[in-house]
């Protein structure tokens, strides 16, 4: 009885590669990386919040003496030792006791209380504003990001031609502050057209919830707001975008996949985009995060009811609960959005994934 051989070919150009590993082995769980990367933003979480509880204290003052002020002398000094307690600013506990006290509260889920929004708690505070500033913000942000890198990559392909208009102008838009393109919106679309409310999320009056009147309202008050962002966030992406283009325009396998016949469709959106938008995502991670700290200015000429707003009023009162109950969700907001861009890279860029396998 004779024995069968099987002969398995073999690449000869995968040998030793990354990939024969992969292909003998299967496919083998990044449990190193994931285990770094989770290491690296639990320590990024923790500085953030011990940053986040000694920096307000470097102000001079904290909430209790403003509110004090403000009362001009009305408390006695049992009222004003009370506030202390309850806000975690006795001056006879040593800092490094509130700093403990101060995590086993977020560990709890207690932000504190806040002191400039009527002694509510921290949470209902932004659990009130943040969905306004997520709602306008965060969709002007997709929505520049989507229009700016899909023109951008767009004007690169079509690199000399009539297109290369837009790079100027829209950068140029960048440069201008939020505020005056805000007043001059205002000014011609509200004032003079007609067109949109001026301010607010919505008129007085209008009951909130699910209908159609307080939607209309909604859309017609954020409409001049949000297109302030996306006309002046535009340009960084357009130009982001084609600088990324015109330089994997170079790269070899564009020059192969063109000579190969393939439609220029496709080798704009799946070999020459893919590659140049990998830059854009990490950008647009961060763009997510500071969301909060660049709407303050344009939440305060629309007198939109955000977190930027809400953020600058704590900031005036000395509000340090609120304040650090805000810079936790910017900080969270940042490292969500940073997970999601390495995912979304390891999805977008095979290299990574054989990398890390």
């Amino acid at each position: 009885m004779s024995a069968e051989t099987t002969t398995v070919s073999v690449d000869p150009t995968l040998v030793g590669t990354t990939a024969t590993r992969a292909e003998r082995g299967g496919v083998r769980v990044p449990w190193r990386f994931i285990g770094g990367r989770a290491a690296f933003y639990a320590f990024t979480l923790w500085a953030a919040i011990t940053i986040n509880f000694f920096l307000p204290r470097l102000m001079k003052g904290d909430a209790v003496d403003a509110y004090m002020a403000r009362s001009q002398g009305q408390l006695t000094p049992d009222a004003e030792k009370a506030l202390r307690l309850m806000f975690g600013l006795d001056k006879s506990v040593p800092l490094w006791q509130q700093y403990v006290d101060y995590l086993n509260m977020l560990l709890h889920g207690n932000l504190g209380v806040s002191i400039s929004t009527g002694m509510a708690p921290v949470g209902d505070a932004i659990a009130s504003a943040l969905p306004w500033t997520l709602g306008l913000v965060g969709f002007a942000t997709v929505v520049s990001f989507v229009i700016g890198t899909s023109l951008g990559a767009v004007i690169g392909w079509r690199r000399g031609g009539k297109l290369d208009v837009f790079v100027p102008v829209t950068t140029f838009l960048g440069t201008v502050p939020y505020f005056w393109v805000g007043l001059i919106f205002i000014a011609f679309f509200s004032s003079t057209l007609g067109w949109f409310p001026a301010g607010h999320a919505y008129e007085l009056g209008v009951e909130p919830g699910f209908n159609g009147d307080f939607i209309g309202q909604v859309i017609s008050h954020g409409a001049l707001p949000m297109f302030t962002i996306v006309v002046v966030s535009l340009g960084g992406w357009v130009l982001g975008m084609r600088n990324m283009m015109l330089t994997v325009l170079d790269e070899d396998y564009i020059t192969v996949a063109q000579a190969k016949g393939m439609p220029n469709r496709r080798v704009l959106w799946r070999y020459a985009a893919r590659n140049a938008v990998l830059p854009q995502i990490q950008s647009f991670a961060l763009a997510i995060g500071f969301i909060v700290s660049g709407t303050i200015v344009m939440e305060m000429v629309f007198s939109y009811p955000g977190i930027g707003l809400l953020l600058l009023q704590a900031t005036s009162a000395k509000d340090y609960a609120l304040m650090q109950g805000i810079f936790l969700v910017l900080v969270l907001a940042v490292l969500i959005a940073n997970i999601v861009a390495d995912i979304a890279y390891a999805i977008l860029d095979p290299r990574t994934r054989q990398t890390e396998a």
